[in-house]
């Protein structure tokens, strides 16, 4: 099963796991990434990446983010794909520790 990104990432949209990933399954929208699960080949390189551990295997993403996993599979359809690092968004620091950020995605 394909690693999924979670609540974590919304609004902090860190590349790091984007600069390690051999496949470049991630896919970029305005304030999240998501994790194409047609391309991932479960590396698990990206997890140690991320700063803000939004990122879990698919079989054990925590039950409060179980919407993820459908999500970055919608997502990564109509998101192009993102296959360097960026800078995160100014204001990424104030995010990092918020919960419940999935109604904060934009499409």
């Amino acid at each position: 099963m394909a690693f999924v990104v979670t609540d974590a990432c919304v609004r902090c949209k860190y590349t790091d796991c984007v600069a390690v990933c051999p496949v470049d399954c991630f896919r970029e929208g305005p304030n999240f990434l998501a994790i194409d699960p047609d391309e991932c080949i479960d590396c698990s390189l990206c997890v140690a990446e991320c700063p803000v551990d939004a990122i879990f295997p698919g079989d054990e993403v925590p039950e409060q983010y179980r919407d993820y996993i459908v999500l970055n599979a919608e997502l990564a359809k109509s998101w192009p794909p993102i296959t360097e690092r960026k800078a995160p968004p100014d204001d990424h620091a104030e995010w990092a520790s918020v919960n419940h950020k999935i109604k904060l995605i934009e499409r």
